[in-house]
């Protein structure tokens, strides 16, 4: 009992030592945030200059010395010849269907590919791949003669099928990845319990596999949104998207460029793929970490 007492008498006695500063972490930090700054300072300055005086555009300040809404009303003014309305909706219609058909045949093409045995299974998923590295400028010409013989130019699925073709790749690839590391131990007690295969996948894997699902939604959903050079070809003055009508936007002033609205369309499309994101961010980080760690 001395012992202890004179052991616990010379600890409280010994100095403390001092924790060692963790530079480690102080340059992760500081990395991160010149990243951060980095990507976000053209995003930064496009609301600023959505919210300056058309006559202070060029005005070099990191904040708009004139606000003005006036951008925003010119955007939605149509009779400037715009009709960013319509132009959202189309958006909207052909982002929409592309993720909608490339995520159902995705599904079950990432589910084969990853559960199956088949003759040809690497090969299909190496032509998959490829075909995401297409050059998309190679495909406008022919792209453009084949809607022209059979009708489709400047219909929403002349934009939605090529669309299509470039989100395609990156749903197999994403889901294979997935299903590849879930084990097989859930679909065969669900076929134990009686279910057949088709009920399995769709009891048990599907609900298992909505985080990266729905991730893939999300990607999918920004590429289609964001396309402009197939549109800005293929596309109508009835279908035009609004990646191809901040391209071709007229402000009130004739003969001159309108900076200042063409910044508040483009900070008006940024807000719903942002909404969407931080709404949903939980399910994205869920869905890009699911099947990395067994």
């Amino acid at each position: 009992m001395a012992t202890a007492t004179a052991t616990a008498a010379r600890t409280a006695q010994a100095p403390t030592r001092r924790r060692a500063f963790d530079w480690g972490s102080v340059r992760t930090y500081v990395q991160a945030a010149v990243i951060l700054i980095w990507c976000l300072a053209p995003f930064y300055w496009m609301i600023v200059t959505a919210f300056r005086d058309t006559g202070y555009t060029f005005e070099s300040t990191p904040y708009p010395n004139h606000v003005t809404l006036d951008n925003f009303a010119t955007v939605f003014d149509t009779s400037l010849g715009n009709h960013f309305a319509q132009n959202l909706l189309n958006s909207l219609i052909v982002a929409g269907a592309t993720t909608i058909v490339a995520l159902v045949v995705g599904v079950f093409a990432a589910y084969a590919l990853a559960r199956l045995n088949f003759r040809f299974k690497f090969a299909v998923m190496g032509f998959i791949l490829g075909a995401s590295m297409f050059p998309g400028v190679a495909l406008v010409t022919p792209l453009f003669q084949l809607f022209t013989n059979i009708g489709w130019m400047g219909s929403y699925q002349a934009m939605i099928i090529p669309d299509i073709s470039f989100t395609l790749p990156l749903t197999v690839y994403t889901l294979t990845s997935f299903f590849r590391e879930m084990p097989w131990e859930l679909e065969e007690s669900a076929r134990i319990d009686g279910c057949t295969q088709g009920q399995a996948f769709r009891k048990v894997i599907l609900p298992l596999a909505a985080p990266a699902t729905f991730t893939t939604a999300i990607l999918a959903f920004i590429g289609a949104w964001n396309e402009f050079l197939i549109a800005s070809q293929l596309s109508s003055e009835a279908t035009k998207p609004v990646t191809v009508a901040i391209a071709s936007f007229t402000g009130a002033q004739p003969h001159q460029e309108p900076y200042t609205a063409i910044m508040a369309a483009g900070t008006i499309v940024t807000i719903p793929l942002v909404a969407l994101v931080l709404i949903f961010q939980r399910k994205i980080v869920a869905g890009l970490t699911a099947g990395a760690v067994k």
